[in-house]
Parts: C-alpha cells; sequence; structure tokens
C-alpha cells in the first residue's frame, strides 16, 4: 500500500487523459491541510538508515511515535530516541521534536517563526537536521502530520523536502458530528475515523448519532457496560490523535426541565463519560417540539408552552450544567447545545432569550441559513453571531444523506461554497457526515482542509487530494475516484435546487459531443467520448484492485455496481452510434438493444445492505446527465 505522502505527491501531479488534470506539478510537495506560510529553504534531508529523533519529557508521545512510524516507512531501519543532551557523534539525520522552546529546537528552526497560537507549530529542514517545534501539544502532533507528507522518493529511498514551515489553524474547533438518522456507525468504523481525523488536522467528533437509544430517546437509562467500554476505547484512541472526543446527550424529547432528578440524571450519564476521559459535552435540543411540554411542572416554572418559555426552560438547565457540571470537572471545556432554532437567520423571542440569558462560556451550534445551506457566507455568520449573541459553532450538514432528497445517493463533491473569512466569525465548523463512514471522507477531508486554512482552500486542489488520500496514492485508483466522484457529485437541498449539480466533468464532455455530432463532426464526437465512457465501465474494479481503503469500496459497492452497468451502457451506444454513422443498421440495432438491457440492469440495482433510512433504494449514478445522454443516442439511432 502506498504511503499518505504519496497520495498528496500524486494528487498534485495528475496527468491529462480521461481526467482533467487538476494543477501542475508543484516544485514542492503538497502539504494538506494546506499550511499558512510554506516555502522552501534549500537541499532535502536524506533519510539515512538510522535516525535520531531528539525528545524528552516535553515531547507528545503520539506526535513521536507517529514520527518514528513514519521514519520507519520511509527508509529508516533504525531510530533511535536520543536526549537533546546525550546526541551522540554527526552524521546521522536528526529529528528535533517538542515545544517550539526548547532551546536546541529553537536554534534548529532558526529564523522558522512559531505560530504563538494553539496548536501553532513551526517545522524546518535543513541538511541533515529536522526540527519540529510546537506551541503546545497539539502542535507537535501536526508539526509530524505535515512532516509526513514532505517525504520524497529518490534513488530507491527517501528524502524530506527541504522546507520551512509556519502554521497553525484558522478555526479552533474542526471535524465531525455524528449527528445523522439511521443505522449508526459500528465501533471498528469509529476507531478509523480517529485515525483519519489524526491525519487531517481534524480535531474534534462529536458523538451525537439519532438513532442510539441511548443518545435521545432512552437518554435517561445508563449505558451498558459493553457499551461503555467501546466508548472507553474511542476516547482513548481520539485521544491518541489530538480528536477531542465530545459526548452528546439529547434529552428535549421527555425531559422536565425544572425536575431536579431529571438533572441529576443528566449530569449521572455525563460523569460516566468524564470518567472515561471525555473532557467535552454537548446538549443538542434539535428536532424536538417548542410548542408542549413533557411534563406540568414545566409550564408551572416556566409559563406557557411556547418559543420564550422554552428558551427559558432550557437556559435554566444548560447554565446549571455549566456551572454545577463542567465548572466543577478539571480540565472539561466549553458546555455545548444545539438550539431548537439552528438553521435560519430570523430573530424570534426564542433567540432574544437565548442571547440575553445563556451563559457566555456556553458554545452554540448553527446549520446556517437552512438545515442544508446551499452556501454560508461572512454576512450570515455574523448576522448569526449577533442574533445568539456570541460567535456560533456551525453544524454543517454536508455530506449527511439522511433526508428525502438523498435518497439513493453518496455525496462526494468537494466540500464547497463557504466563504473564505468565516474563521474570524465562527468558533469552528463540524461537518455531518453520511451512513457511509469512508465514503465521507471526501467530504470530511476538505472541511478539515478549510478550516485549518479557510482563505487559502481551493475546492478544486483539494478533491483530487482526498482522492489521492483515499487511494494511496495510486495514480490509476485516484483517477477512477475522480470519475466515480463526478457521477455522485449532486449535492441536494430540503428544496428542489441543489447547491452542488450533478456530474460536471460528464456534463461538459456531453454537451461537447453533441456540440460536434451536431456540427456533422460524428466521428470525432464519439472518439473524443470513448475514453471518458470506458473510464466509467471501468472504474469500479479500479476502485475494488485494492489501492483504495477497503472501507471506500465497501460502503459504495451497490453504486459501484450500478456504474459499471451504465459505463457498459454508455461504450455499447458510442458502438451502436458507431455503427450506424458506419452504415450498418444490423448491428446498430443489436447494439441499442444491449444498451438497454444493460440500463434495466443498472435501474434494477439496489443498495445492500441499507444503512440509511431511505433504505433498499436504486443507486443514483450520475442521474439527469448520463441517462438523458443515453436517451438522447437512441432517439438518434431510431431517426
Amino acid at each position: 500500500m502506498r504511503t499518505p505522502t504519496a497520495a498528496l505527491a500524486l494528487a498534485a501531479t495528475l496527468c491529462a487523459g480521461p481526467i482533467p488534470s487538476a494543477y501542475a506539478a508543484p516544485s514542492l510537495p503538497s502539504v494538506s491541510p494546506t499550511p499558512q506560510s510554506l516555502s522552501g529553504v534549500g537541499a532535502a534531508a536524506v533519510v539515512t538508515s538510522r535516525v535520531l529523533v531528539v525528545a524528552d519529557d516535553q515531547t507528545d508521545p503520539a506526535a513521536r511515535d507517529r514520527l518514528v512510524r513514519e521514519l520507519k516507512a520511509h527508509g529508516a531501519t533504525r531510530v533511535d530516541i536520543v536526549a537533546p543532551d546525550r546526541i551522540p557523534a554527526a552524521g546521522l539525520l536528526t529529528v528535533r521534536l517538542g515545544p517550539a522552546a526548547r532551546p536546541d529546537i529553537a536554534r534548529a528552526l532558526g529564523d522558522a517563526v512559531v505560530p504563538d497560537k494553539a496548536e501553532g507549530y513551526a517545522l524546518r529542514v535543513s541538511g541533515r537536521q529536522i526540527a519540529l517545534g510546537g506551541k503546545d501539544a497539539g502542535g507537535q502532533f501536526y508539526a509530524v502530520q505535515t512532516l509526513r507528507q514532505l517525504f520524497v522518493p529518490s534513488g530507491g529511498g527517501w528524502k524530506v523536502a527541504g522546507v520551512q514551515v509556519s502554521d497553525f489553524p484558522s478555526m479552533p474547533l474542526r471535524g465531525t458530528i455524528e449527528g445523522f438518522y439511521g443505522a449508526p456507525w459500528t465501533h471498528a468504523e469509529r476507531l478509523d475515523q480517529m485515525d483519519f481525523y489524526g491525519d487531517v488536522k481534524a480535531n474534534t467528533y462529536i458523538y451525537a448519532p439519532k438513532d442510539d437509544p441511548y443518545h435521545r430517546d432512552k437518554w435517561r437509562d445508563p449505558y451498558p457496560a459493553a457499551k461503555l467500554a467501546e466508548l472507553g476505547e474511542l476516547v482513548a484512541r481520539a485521544d491518541a490523535n489530538h480528536v477531542r472526543f465530545t459526548f452528546a446527550l439529547s434529552p428535549g424529547v421527555s425531559i422536565c426541565y425544572s425536575d431536579q432528578a431529571d438533572r441529576d440524571i443528566l449530569k449521572r450519564k455525563l460523569q460516566a463519560l468524564y470518567d472515561l476521559g471525555a473532557r467535552a459535552f454537548s446538549i443538542p435540543l434539535d428536532d424536538i417540539s417548542y410548542t408542549r411540554w413533557n411534563c406540568a411542572a414545566d409550564e408551572t416554572a416556566y409559563g406557557t408552552a411556547g418559543r420564550t418559555a422554552a428558551a427559558k426552560a432550557q437556559v435554566d438547565l444548560l447554565n446549571d450544567l455549566q456551572r454545577d457540571f463542567i465548572a466543577g470537572h478539571d480540565g472539561a471545556q466549553r458546555l455545548q447545545m444545539v438550539p431548537t432554532e439552528y438553521g435560519d437567520l430570523t430573530d424570534t423571542t426564542y433567540k432574544q432569550t437565548i442571547r440575553a440569558s445563556l451563559d457566555p462560556a456556553i458554545e452554540v451550534m448553527w446549520t446556517g441559513t437552512d438545515t442544508v445551506p446551499p452556501e454560508i457566507t461572512n454576512a450570515q455568520a455574523e448576522k448569526a453571531a449577533e442574533l445568539f449573541g456570541r460567535k456560533v459553532f456551525v453544524w454543517d450538514n454536508y455530506p449527511v444523506n439522511d433526508y428525502g432528497n438523498t435518497s439513493g445517493r453518496l455525496l462526494l463533491a468537494p466540500y464547497d461554497k463557504r466563504e473564505g473569512g468565516l474563521a474570524a466569525h465562527l468558533s469552528g465548523i463540524v461537518a455531518n457526515p453520511m451512513n457511509q463512514p469512508y465514503a465521507s471522507k471526501v467530504a470530511v477531508f476538505g472541511a478539515a482542509d478549510f478550516t485549518w486554512n479557510d482563505r487559502a482552500y481551493d475546492a478544486g486542489k483539494s478533491w483530487p487530494r482526498a482522492m489521492a488520500y483515499l487511494a494511496g496514492g495510486d495514480k490509476a485508483a485516484t483517477e477512477a475516484l475522480l470519475v466515480f466522484g463526478d457521477l455522485e457529485h449532486i449535492a441536494p437541498t430540503f428544496g428542489g435546487t441543489p447547491w452542488q449539480p450533478q456530474a460536471p466533468e460528464l456534463a461538459a464532455r456531453v454537451a461537447e459531443f453533441w456540440r460536434a455530432w451536431d456540427g456533422g463532426r460524428r466521428a470525432g464526437a464519439i472518439a473524443a467520448m470513448r475514453p471518458y465512457a470506458k473510464a466509467i465501465a471501468t472504474a469500479p474494479a479500479t476502485i475494488r484492485g485494492g489501492s483504495v481503503q477497503k472501507g471506500f469500496a465497501d460502503d459504495a459497492a451497490s453504486w459501484l455496481d450500478a456504474t459499471e452497468l451504465w459505463g457498459r451502457a454508455m461504450v455499447t451506444m458510442l458502438d451502436a452510434l458507431q455503427a450506424k454513422e458506419a452504415g450498418d443498421e444490423t448491428k446498430a440495432g443489436a447494439l441499442l438493444a444491449e444498451s438497454r438491457e444493460l440500463q434495466r440492469q443498472a435501474r434494477a440495482v439496489r443498495v445492500s445492505p441499507p444503512r440509511n433510512r431511505w433504505g433498499a433504494a436504486q443507486p443514483q449514478v450520475g442521474d439527469g446527465v448520463l441517462d438523458v445522454f443515453l436517451a438522447a443516442a437512441d432517439a438518434r439511432l431510431q431517426s
């Protein structure tokens, strides 16, 4: 399997062919997320068979372990951990890792600026010396995550590009919220996600699966011992990747806000996770009614049910949790909440009560101007901050596919339509992923890229890097993923207009095909389209060939089955058009019938096993583009 280093190098050098090149090969390796500052400073460092890692008790253990792993994956057969005052004779590649203020690291960093920001770091590669200095433990870990992308092949061995980096995240909170309806992720899938988040410098995971009964409907019940053990393992894996495991409990469906017994139950449930190592907590109060109470006592305490009364009750509960639980627990992070009015910019008595009375230490989440917004702009985020009386924390409902308009869809378009500069107005963004965790990595990779450096984010560059990451750096697999991703590019909203189009690359090629066809250049039109049609037909086999993460191929299995059939139908239809142009009506007719049968088979495929609430739906593949092309070609053959 290729390394993530190779994956990002490949993304920058994809050649033209069936897939249009995203951009030209750079002089330095690509790094994702995009650093705030990266420049070349001279000769690369050759990875020697023996490498010294200079570390002390202030070196982050997770960063040190990942550094050793990467060195051994790139040519080092022996890695010695030595103290700063016990470095043996020179001549070996020496990597210094720890706080940026440590004297030996500060000297080795030279003029590389160490950002005075949380999770910031500086990195310098010069000759046989590499310095990785973090502002904090997270910064050390992220310095190693950047270094692993700087390895480049060299004469059968490896070297590290000669660069200097000064870097820090634009947003404090970056990652995902497992907040969808339908089958939750498995424990193994969540563990894999923690490792992935470490790779892409995402620092937040919110555990909030709607269909976990103990999260929502049975929130009062303690987790069974086996489930608690799983959650403890997940907290530990998150910590090892510098990911903040955030435990969410959603009591709004049945809580009696004024009942001290319910509050005590809520706190005991949070305490159970605190005892496992969780230090971040969220109380989502979304998707509940605020026009009725769950108990008569709340009407006595807060008044007739409605917006204002609901806000008073929620504030009373949340402020109590902040004072009595969060403030009294060492290391606990700011409490998070999801308001019942989470997806608009309308000022109401509910929001007025929240901004006037909610403890300013509490984070408020917001989904944008709608549950699934077509964009998020600086002006919208600033308005949301005004409405809630603080910077908001965005719960971004992309690439989630748990609602009606996503039936039969994988959402593989890049993370996009979020305006650069949002870091000035938000405390962070977490993406709500799909029920399919590996397929979600495409969008989450982009979200992590954006939230780390929003002003430098380029969706057109980040998307092929995400595919290369999934492909382990394999060129053919990356190109296959880009073809497949184009066919799953549509990003629906709750309305009738998607915020990203379906199959834009194929649509452009189809438009050019018909222009050439109608202009009399029919042989040329067929010749130009055929390689891409073949790329569609063969992409599934390439994706299943072993280079792409197996979990992705499993997540996408039904869509890959359908894609192969649609691709073969397209190739056969082009053959039919060519036969007709050659005057062989009999052959054209037979090929047309074959294409129609392949289309019938494609439409008969069903998602299996179904993980989404929409069940065993037909997998949608390039719909509105590929099928329309085949229908138009069919009509031409019969004219």
